[in-house]
C-alpha cells in the first residue's frame, strides 16, 4: 500500500508539474503574440496599467472589441477623394498652419470612420487603431498631443509641421498610399519621422 501511495503521489506531482509547465508555455506564447501584434503599444499599455497581466488582459479585450468591427479598405473613388483632400490640407499649411493642423486631425477621424472604426473619444480611437496599426498609432498619439498643445496656444510652427508629418504617416497607411507613407518615414528603426528644417517640403 505504501508503495502504491508513493507511486500515486509521484504521478500527481508529475501531472501538476506538466500542467504548470504548459501554463507557463501558453502564457509566454500569449505575451509573444501580443508583443508582436501591438508593438510599441504593448509596452505603453504595460506602463499605463502598471501590470503585465492587466495590460495583456486589456489588449486581448481590445482585440475582441475591434474584431467585431467591420473594418474595410477604401474603394478607389473614396481613396482618391481622401487623397485629394489631404493634398489640399497639406497645401494650406504654408499660409495657415493652424487651420491645416485642425483640418488634418478632422480628416484622419473621417477616414477612420470611413474604414469602419466607430466614432469615439481620442483615447478609444487610438486604442482601436493600435490593434491593426500599432506603429502608426504612435504617430497618431504624437500628432494629437501637438494638436492639443496647439489648441492651448503652446505649439510653435515647427511643432505643427511635425504634427502634420505624424498625421501624414497615419493618413497614408489608412488610405493605403505606400508612396506617401515612404515619403513621410524618417528611416529610423522605430518608424518615427525625423525632425526637419522649416524650409523642407511637407
Amino acid at each position: 500500500m505504501n508503495s502504491d501511495a508513493a507511486l500515486i503521489a509521484l504521478i500527481a506531482v508529475a501531472v501538476i508539474g506538466i500542467v504548470v509547465i504548459l501554463l507557463l508555455f501558453l502564457r509566454t506564447k500569449r505575451s509573444e503574440r501580443l508583443r508582436a501584434r501591438f508593438g510599441p503599444e504593448y509596452q505603453r499599455t504595460v506602463q499605463e496599467t502598471g501590470s503585465k497581466t492587466r495590460a495583456e488582459s486589456k489588449l486581448e479585450h481590445l482585440e475582441k472589441r475591434v474584431d467585431r468591427f467591420h473594418i474595410r479598405p477604401l474603394d478607389p473613388p473614396a481613396r482618391a477623394k481622401y487623397t485629394e483632400a489631404w493634398r489640399a490640407v497639406q497645401a494650406r499649411f504654408v499660409d495657415d498652419p493652424k487651420g491645416a493642423l485642425t483640418e488634418a486631425d478632422r480628416l484622419v477621424q473621417e477616414i477612420m470612420s470611413a474604414r469602419g472604426y466607430p466614432v469615439a473619444d481620442f483615447e478609444q480611437r487610438a486604442a482601436d487603431l493600435s490593434v491593426n496599426h500599432p506603429v502608426v498609432c504612435e504617430h497618431y498619439r504624437a500628432g494629437h498631443e501637438i494638436s492639443v498643445r496647439h489648441s492651448q496656444g503652446r505649439a510653435s510652427t515647427e511643432d505643427m509641421r511635425q504634427a502634420m508629418i505624424h498625421y501624414r504617416k497615419l493618413f497614408a497607411e489608412l488610405a493605403d498610399e505606400p508612396e506617401m507613407a515612404r515619403s513621410a518615414a524618417a528611416g529610423d528603426t522605430h518608424g518615427r519621422p525625423k525632425q526637419i528644417d522649416l524650409g523642407e517640403k511637407l
